[in-house]
């Protein structure tokens, strides 16, 4: 048994945590930030987008039990790869997506698995989610944490009003 991490943004964080939460192997998703430039950011500062940060999530998991890739292959169909402006109705540069590698082999693997999206054909717009080094990931505040657990009503309202659901039936489960 190793334990890895990956880290992912996909816009909201509230939306990237279920899709990963619910797998054998997989210890803990955390929501919070990374990639900016602010130390210890909170949620406030954030939303704004002038800290660099993106909201993310951070994945511990037993790779005896899931891989990297099977994570990637959980990742991509969570997002709008083509969007360079953030993710459904959150806009702006803290809810655009990215892979966030912690070694070689994932950054190989994100990158390929970008090559095969790209080449698919299953989107007329350019991939655009970035492959970058994963750095500092700070966790968001204690609410933030299993939200579609304990605030289910609030999630799944915001989750539907996304329009998150919709994009994903229509360009990923078809």
């Amino acid at each position: 048994m190793t334990i890895q991490k990956a880290t992912f943004a996909g816009g909201c964080f509230w939306c990237m945590v279920k899709p990963f939460d619910q797998w054998d192997g997989v210890h803990q998703v955390i929501s919070g930030y990374t990639g900016g430039h602010l130390d210890n950011p909170a949620y406030e500062l954030v939303k704004q987008g002038n800290t660099g940060h993106y909201e993310a999530v951070e994945i511990t998991y037993d790779d005896s039990l899931i891989d990297y890739q099977t994570i990637l292959d959980l990742y991509w169909p969570q997002i709008d790869p083509t969007d360079p402006d953030g993710q459904f109705q959150d806009r702006g540069e803290q809810y655009r997506t990215a892979i966030f590698y912690h070694n070689e082999k994932q950054k190989e693997l994100a990158e390929k698995t970008k090559q095969a999206l790209a080449d698919s054909g299953r989107f007329a717009k350019p991939i655009v989610t970035e492959i970058k080094a994963a750095s500092v990931f700070y966790p968001a505040e204690d609410y933030h944490q299993d939200f579609y657990k304990k605030s289910k009503a609030e999630y799944e309202e915001d989750r539907a009003k996304s329009g998150r659901d919709e994009f994903i039936a229509e360009n990923w489960q078809a």
